[in-house]
């Protein structure tokens, strides 16, 4: 692993994860290409970001669960290849029940190039810190649709609420939301911005 690459929850104490691309629990439906390890992996930058949006969370009563940060190059090129696979409907009603595959790709959900690749991007939510509970935001990780977007309507008044606090929390702590996704921050100064990297997620 680059030498400026961590594992989060070695540094950032307190944080919950539960990498969803080391799993089945994804748009593919299998594990994806590069993630040998269920953990999250960022640069120190986004990692020190995160001890402050941490704190700050905690200040409201929340904790934060991390889905993904660092993402190898070869696990966005997997995503393309899958997109091109015939549809055969195991995660289209959770994650893409109202696009077509190629579509998330033009539609911004998915790029083929992305700032996770860097190590400048973390997808994430809230958690209560006083039962462990997951924030009702309004649809899940990776559920693309308009209803993921910043300022959806048809939400309940609740998950609109949790939406505020995690864009308040991370924008306060060195971080910009993406507007087609409320789970996805990037950090605004990202010390890679023009490299994408493709080391895999693992132990050794």
């Amino acid at each position: 692993m680059n030498e400026d690459f961590v594992f989060v929850d070695d540094v950032v104490a307190g944080v919950r994860w539960d990498a969803k691309y080391a799993t089945s629990d994804n748009f593919t439906g299998q594990p994806v290409d590069g993630y040998q390890v269920h953990r999250i992996v960022g640069t120190r930058a986004l990692c020190a970001a995160l001890e402050k949006a941490r704190d700050r969370a905690a200040s409201l009563g929340f904790g934060l669960l991390l889905w993904d940060g660092y993402r190898p190059q070869r696990a966005v090129d997997s995503f393309v290849r899958w997109s091109t696979q015939p549809e055969d409907g195991r995660t289209k009603r959770r994650h893409y029940p109202n696009i077509e595959r190629s579509e998330m790709f033009e539609q911004g959900y998915v790029a083929t190039r992305s700032r996770h690749s860097r190590g400048g991007a973390v997808d994430l939510t809230l958690y209560h810190l006083a039962t462990g509970a997951m924030t009702e935001m309004g649809g899940g990780h990776d559920l693309m649709d308009t209803v993921s977007h910043h300022g959806a309507g048809g939400i309940p008044q609740a998950a609109t609420r949790n939406r505020r606090h995690l864009r308040s929390v991370m924008e306060a702590s060195g971080f910009a939301s993406y507007d087609v996704e409320w789970w996805h921050y990037g950090l605004v100064d990202e010390p890679y911005p023009d490299t994408y990297f493709d080391f895999p997620i693992a132990d050794h």
